[in-house]
């Protein structure tokens, strides 16, 4: 009777391990393949996504990646130093600009699966050249077209002996930031509240907060693209790189190109007097191999993105936003508003 009771329980806990291997094998295939889930951890993609938003991410989009490490997907647990061959499949829709995007984030040094993912907004495509001009982003001189659910920064100015309406400024969703008893107050403002803003009863004037351009906010970063820039509000231009792009190595732009030929492109790069020596051979030129683009936050002056640490190659794309569909508001309640809404580029 023992032996038969023993069996029984053998049996059943072999099917309930059998179903659990066979439910990771298909989550798994779903998640590489299909879709993935996201959580918004930070205000960068503010108002656009919002802190505490969970994200599913079409892999369809762009076309998913088959496996580039030996491991399992649901738990981020790979097998060091196996790397496999992969590719990408074919995706229902090609990459454009403003469209919300998944990817690796690529300064961490890991399997390129295994880094963290980011999402932000794509803003330069290859080829683009981009500039940054007091705040305004400019691809190949065009301005580019205003997100308004985008955040920037505003010096708010009010008239002498008055002071802002802080309920005013909640009913437009916007947040001071600091207020310096000159009449003036630093506020983070969404562009279509903007207008709503300045016609504010005690409001004498709305500018766009810029920092100087002899302010050096890159100086003390530990990223080599943005040494060559003083600060996120000036930045460029920026020649974005694209696939079979020959480009020149010198001194001057090495900043943009750095964590290309070495960190991505896997080349060894040593720069002996201004003389680059490309895998032990003299260089003047590189050829790129892959694609690269250019992403920013919405929330522009809380976003650390492109602007800091560079380019975005092509292999780190994960895939397109879609649909938040479990959100929490600033209180910790769930936000039943956001939920199931899907996520649009504008």
């Amino acid at each position: 009777m023992a032996d038969k009771q023993e069996s029984t329980f053998l049996q059943q806990l072999r099917s309930w391990l059998d179903a659990i291997i066979v439910a990771l094998i298909v989550a798994s295939v779903l998640k590489v393949f299909v879709f993935g889930t996201y959580r918004i951890p930070t205000p960068s993609m503010e108002d656009t996504m919002e802190t505490g938003d969970f994200l599913i991410v079409s892999n369809l989009a762009y076309g998913p990646r088959t496996p580039m490490v030996l491991g399992i997907p649901m738990f981020q647990w790979y097998i060091p130093g196996v790397n496999l061959p992969w590719t990408r499949l074919p995706g229902h829709s090609e990459i454009q600009r403003n469209d919300i995007v998944v990817f690796n984030y690529p300064m961490e040094v890991k399997p390129i699966s295994m880094k963290t993912n980011y999402i932000k907004r794509l803003v330069g495509m290859p080829g683009d050249v981009l500039e940054v001009r007091d705040k305004v982003v400019y691809i190949d001189g065009v301005p580019e077209e205003t997100v308004p659910s985008m955040r920037t920064l505003q010096l708010v100015f009010v008239k002498e002996g008055s002071m802002l309406d802080r309920q005013v400024i909640n009913e437009l969703d916007a947040n001071i930031l600091q207020y310096d008893q000159d009449r003036m107050y630093l506020v983070n403002a969404r562009m279509d509240a903007l207008e709503d803003l300045a016609t504010t009863a005690n409001v004498d004037s709305v500018v766009p907060y810029i920092l100087p351009q002899d302010y050096q906010e890159f100086r003390q970063r530990p990223f080599d693209f943005s040494k060559g820039f003083v600060n996120h509000d000036n930045m460029g231009p920026i020649p974005i790189p694209y696939k079979g792009e020959v480009v020149e190595l010198s001194l001057d732009t090495w900043h943009l190109y750095k964590d290309i030929v070495t960190r991505y492109e896997k080349n060894n790069v040593q720069v002996e007097g201004g003389e680059f020596i490309v895998n032990g051979e003299s260089a003047q030129t590189y050829t790129i191999q892959q694609d690269y683009y250019f992403f920013m936050g919405d929330n522009r002056d809380d976003s650390e993105d492109s602007r800091f640490w560079g380019f975005v190659p092509k292999d780190h794309i994960v895939g397109k936003a879609w649909l938040v569909y479990f959100s929490w508001d600033f209180k910790g309640w769930p936000d039943f508003s956001r939920m199931f809404t899907v996520i649009h580029d504008q």
